[in-house]
């Protein structure tokens, strides 16, 4: 958990330009299969995001859904966006909803 967060977190600031004083809170969420750690102990201990507001939580329970998912939303002022791996699926998960 902490080694996947730490490179989800890179990729974003990387690909973003970002810069971590911009950020003003990050919010993970994983599945219900990922609880040995919290992701937020790896942008604070592995990345040092000190002065950023962070939070964890665990994502619904949905039958035949993605696992071993690490999501995070940053609050920062940008248009850019970036996607690890398979992740760029979730985004058109949303548009089949009722």
């Amino acid at each position: 958990i902490i080694d996947a967060t730490k490179e989800l977190l890179e990729s974003i600031v990387n690909e973003n330009d970002l810069n971590v004083s911009d950020i003003a809170a990050a919010f993970f969420t994983t599945t219900k299969d990922l609880n040995a750690e919290y992701p937020a102990v790896a942008a604070r201990r592995s990345l040092g995001w000190t002065e950023v507001a962070l939070s964890n939580t665990h994502e619904m329970e949905v039958p035949n859904d993605i696992s071993r998912c690490i999501r995070v939303l940053i609050l920062v002022n940008t248009d850019k966006n970036i996607y690890l791996k398979d992740a760029i699926n979730l985004r058109n998960r949303g548009s089949d909803i009722n």
